[in-house]
């Protein structure tokens, strides 16, 4: 390992330790921003939902930990580490990241200030933190009663929303397009309350209940079960494999609406949801 990236994965680590005694649950990431620890399970040829619980390293924001022996046990095995994500949605800050970009060539920061006026909320100061493309998170606290999900431009145009099963890039990250830095002033500051209003637009609004049909007996509701267990980078891959799955036991169709509610929860959109299952029946020969 070169020198540079010795120094990057020790400074990398110090952050993450950093961030632990604020009470923030961390862990190791590679300078993609993905998690640096590959999954256990990448070449099970039907792998099944886990959560970290088979005991091993790699199973991205579950091994989230605020214990400094573990996290140092989590670097250790990612030497190449050159930062660290912080769990959203977790106690005892519950966080909430409010990721305003600028790369989509829209003003993220007026479309949060429009949204401000028109619902009545302000966003009190908080962490802030300002990444390599110019664009900033906003951190904030949510009540442990709800369950924010993540989203990208759901709530407006350039501001993607970081909730449960998510994570932040956290400050003094280096990745391949740079650091990420604490706006001045605001490193000492912790997380605040997300105004009630802003917080009932994060949340999903309400949806029917789409029993798994009879028909689909059991194994449909695994399926089902294993779309929701999905967290982000592997949510449409996911998807895809249920879907298949499902029309190659026959109950393709009786599945679409719970596997797309199923999606949803997990924060990606209905017409990536549709996509992706058109695309599923497609390859296992059927009409979608």
């Amino acid at each position: 390992m070169a020198t540079t990236d010795r120094q990057a994965t020790t400074l990398a680590l110090a952050h993450a330790l950093s961030a632990a005694e604020r009470g923030l649950a961390v862990i190791p990431l590679s300078r993609s921003k993905l998690p640096a620890l590959r999954s256990p399970h990448r070449d099970d040829p039907a792998p099944s939902p886990c959560h970290g619980a088979c005991g091993r390293l790699g199973h991205g924001v579950y091994d989230a930990s605020s214990d400094p022996g573990r996290i140092r046990e989590l670097f250790a095995a990612a030497p190449w580490a050159t930062g660290y994500g912080i769990a959203c949605g977790l106690p005892p800050h519950h966080l909430i990241g409010l990721d305003l970009d600028v790369k989509t060539g829209t003003d993220s920061s007026a479309a949060l200030r429009e949204l401000a006026l028109r619902h009545l909320f302000t966003i009190p100061p908080t962490v802030v933190v300002v990444t390599p493309s110019g664009g900033r998170h906003l951190w904030l606290s949510g009540p442990p009663e709800a369950v924010v999900p993540n989203s990208a431009g759901r709530l407006a145009p350039g501001i993607d929303i970081r909730g449960a099963g998510g994570y932040l890039v956290g400050p003094g990250s280096r990745t391949d397009q740079g650091v990420y830095a604490a706006a001045p002033g605001t490193a000492h500051l912790a997380p605040a309350p997300c105004p009630r209003s802003l917080l009932r637009l994060l949340l999903p609004p309400p949806r029917a209940h789409h029993p798994v049909p009879t028909a689909a007996g059991g194994h449909g509701q695994g399926l089902v079960q294993f779309v929701l267990a999905a967290h982000e980078g592997q949510r449409n891959t996911r998807l895809f494999w249920a879907a298949c799955r499902a029309y190659e036991d026959g109950i393709g169709p009786a599945l679409v609406t719970p596997l797309i509610d199923a999606a949803l929860h997990t924060g990606l959109s209905e017409r990536e949801a549709r996509t992706t299952i058109a695309s599923a029946a497609r390859m296992t020969g059927h009409r979608p």
